[in-house]
């Protein structure tokens, strides 16, 4: 938590610079954002040990894990074209099976029959600014589209236990960075508004990208609802721990702001 609360005080120093840099003479934007995520993951992973291959598994075939739902949290703030969001996302997976294959994981074998628990737990922590690029106030309901530079810090564990072999974990910890592109376009006023944005990267075998869309509806002022879809695409091969990994799912989100 020590990690997160850096984090928080790295955004407040942000938008203490945007106010700074951007004078007192544009629109100033501030709120919180939370969501409820419903996503479907496929998913192998695979943890190694001193040069011994680990068993690549699937979390779900392998290990008997499920699909599972998550809370986000968003701050944001922004003033004239320029904008910055702090999101927190947690993410935990388990599971029981019985091995139908002799394994290896974090150099420790496990023989076929052996029952086994299973975890995947990480949290993770999106540093995001966008400048928009083109933003027309006049256009339909608005059109705004922009440059996006963020950070994910992603941090986690992976666990197998069994009475047999005891348990054996892998952690793993990096930060991220990504570019993309975000656009937004309003339907009707400021009642019905439509928003995207993607982001990714791609360096020594590691793949990340995110991409999320909603609409958000505004039925008192302050207040908005939205309903999107959010894709997650987790590709890492670091120090020993192997994972490929997607999750996608549809969400709901709460928005107080002004």
């Amino acid at each position: 938590m020590g990690k997160a609360l850096n984090a928080g005080l790295g955004f407040l120093l942000g938008l203490i610079l945007i106010f700074s840099a951007t004078g007192s003479g544009h629109a100033l934007e501030l709120g919180a954002r939370a969501y409820y995520w419903f996503p479907s993951i496929n998913a192998d992973m695979r943890a190694d040990e001193d040069g011994s291959r680990g068993t690549e598994l699937d979390l779900e075939d392998d290990l008997g894990m499920g699909d599972e739902n998550y809370p986000s949290v968003e701050i944001y703030g922004g003033v004239g074209r320029h904008h910055l969001s702090l999101m927190y996302t947690p993410i935990d997976y388990s599971g029981s099976a019985i091995l139908n294959q002799d394994i290896r994981f974090e150099g420790k074998a496990y023989s076929r029959g052996t029952a086994v628990d299973a975890d995947l737990e990480a949290w993770m922590l999106d540093l995001e600014y966008q400048v928009d690029l083109i933003n027309l106030e006049n256009f339909l309901a608005g059109f705004s589209l922009g440059a996006i530079g963020k950070v994910k810090y992603l941090d986690g564990e992976a666990r197998l236990n069994s009475d047999a072999v005891g348990e054996t974990k892998e952690t793993f910890s990096l930060p991220i960075p990504m570019v993309g592109a975000g656009a937004h376009i309003g339907l009707l006023a400021n009642i019905l508004e439509a928003r995207a944005k993607v982001t990714g990267i791609g360096y020594s075998g590691n793949v990340f990208y995110e991409a999320m869309a909603d609409i958000s509806w505004t039925p008192f002022p302050f207040l908005d609802l939205h309903c999107g879809y959010r894709h997650l695409k987790i590709d890492v091969d670091e120090d020993d721990f192997y994972l490929n990994s997607s999750f996608s799912g549809p969400f709901l989100a709460l928005s107080v702001g002004f």
